[in-house]
């Protein structure tokens, strides 16, 4: 057979691994997977010397391939073998080493005692204040709570639940979809979310979204979100509520660029990330406000108020945020959620408000101010 012949055939077996996957049949994706890396492993063997650039996308698949059988020691040995080839393309280098970090991790995940749903979730970030290995504690408290956040978010969209605007998710959904912190290689500043899986398996009712399908759709959300808010977020989440929130915990994962540049978010598995810079959070910024126009009254003006978020009481509908020394009350704040928020409070904000003439501010909409 042909390199084509080998390359064609695996890509149908990962094609069919994947459907297994979608349809909850963990043993024969793997299997699939398996047989898929094995095709791909003889496609490279038959590629010439010096295609150096088709040798290094293969070399790629096939660790990935068998990443996701859960072949992890061959995974391991084919990255550090090609890794060691010369003449491997930088951009192969960069996705082996990824890989890497991924299969050192999941490695862990098998040593320990707690049971993880397949593959894990790898969130980088960059530029900045941001240095190799290391960055500001507030700031990634801050991002690994907006992703924990959308994790269970997305958990409640998948089952259908009431869109929730207070309070934490119910102890079903935290006990069904638990996120784990866990480290990776210096790169930047990056993490991985796992998720873990529930220790009572009778949790999952007939049709339930189990923690792998929660992370799948996970990252489908945040894609739709930051690259196609009015278009295909629409299409995967039609309720308007959840949409919104969805949005707006987007926009504040996304960077406005003074204390760094940008966040990517993949699947270990895979090389394609989410990636969220700053023209990002403008877009979806614009797709939220959009979403919501108002129209000004002939005794209303808009205004723009920047401070510190020093009281929220959404039970009440109003917030207050301080400039210098003077406190400013702004109502009807009903539609904010807490988790959006919640981590603003004590933090400088930039409120879109609107005012009447009698000085009484309502709300608009809201972001943290970097």
């Amino acid at each position: 057979m042909t390199w084509l012949q080998h390359h064609t055939t695996s890509e149908q077996l990962a094609a069919d691994a994947e459907v297994a996957t979608r349809g909850g049949d963990v043993s024969r994706a793997r299997d699939l997977y398996t047989r898929a890396a094995e095709a791909e492993e003889r496609a490279l063997a038959d590629i010439e010397p010096g295609k150096s650039r088709t040798i290094g996308i293969s070399a790629v698949s096939v660790v990935s391939l068998y990443y996701k059988a859960a072949q992890t020691q061959a995974a391991e040995r084919l990255a550090y073998r090609w890794l060691a080839a010369e003449g491997l393309p930088n951009f192969a280098v960069e996705q082996l080493r990824g890989l890497l970090q991924s299969i050192w991790s999941e490695q862990v995940r098998e040593r320990s005692n707690v049971e993880f749903a397949p593959g894990q979730v790898i969130v980088s970030i960059r530029g900045g204040e941001i240095i190799e290995g290391g960055a500001p504690l507030d700031l990634i408290v801050d991002k690994v709570k907006t992703v924990q956040s959308l994790f269970y978010r997305t958990a409640e969209f998948l089952r259908r639940l009431p869109h929730r605007k207070r309070g934490e998710p119910t102890k079903d959904v935290l006990e069904t979809c638990r996120p784990w912190l866990f480290q990776t290689q210096p790169g930047s500043y990056q993490f991985a979310v796992a998720i873990q899986e529930p220790r009572q398996k009778p949790l999952f009712a007939s049709g339930e979204s189990s923690p792998q399908e929660i992370a799948d759709q996970f990252l489908r959300i945040l894609r739709a979100s930051a690259e196609a808010p009015e278009e295909e977020l629409p299409v995967l989440v039609p309720d308007s509520e959840y949409r919104s929130t969805f949005l707006k915990l987007t926009r504040n994962l996304a960077p406005k660029g003074k204390r760094f540049s940008q966040i990517e978010i993949r699947s270990a598995a895979e090389t394609r990330s989410v990636s969220l810079v700053p023209s990002t959070r403008e877009a979806v910024g614009q797709a939220i406000r959009a979403a919501r126009p108002h129209s000004l009254t002939f005794d209303e003006q808009g205004k723009t108020i920047r401070g510190v978020l020093r009281a929220v009481h959404l039970d009440q509908d109003w917030i207050e945020v301080t400039v210098d020394t003077d406190h400013f009350r702004i109502d009807h704040v009903g539609e904010v959620v807490d988790d959006v928020i919640g981590p603003m409070v004590n933090r400088f904000v930039t409120v879109q408000v609107t005012q009447d003439v009698r000085g009484k501010l309502s709300f608009c909409d809201i972001e943290a101010d970097e």
